[in-house]
C-alpha cells in the first residue's frame, strides 16, 4: 500500500513515498522513511496518532516538531503586555 510520510522542518519540507505491506504502522512508516526516530511524534491526517496505529491505502504520516513554547504561557504573555504590566 501507498503511504506519504513527511517532516516540516523550518527551512523545507521532507518527503517520502513508501510502498508497505498491509497492515503497517504509522511507527513501522516513520522509521522506514527515515525521518524520524523511535520517539517521534505522530500525526495522520492532521490527527496525533500513536506509532501502533494500523495504516490505509493513501494516508499521510506527519513527523510532528516539539512546541516552541507553551500556549498557555504564550497565552499569559501575550496578556500582561496588552494589560500594559
Amino acid at each position: 500500500m501507498r503511504i506519504t510520510v513527511v517532516r516540516a522542518l523550518p527551512w523545507r519540507q521532507a518527503v517520502v513515498e513508501l510502498d508497505l505491506e498491509p497492515g503497517a504502522t504509522a511507527g513501522a512508516a516513520a522509521a522506514a522513511s527515515g525521518l524520524g526516530g523511535p520517539d517521534a511524534v505522530l500525526g495522520v491526517a492532521g490527527k496525533r496518532a500513536q506509532p501502533g496505529r494500523a495504516l490505509e491505502e493513501g494516508d499521510r504520516v506527519e513527523i510532528l516538531r516539539p512546541l516552541a513554547a507553551d500556549p498557555n504561557e504564550a497565552r499569559r504573555r501575550r496578556a500582561r503586555r496588552q494589560k500594559g504590566g
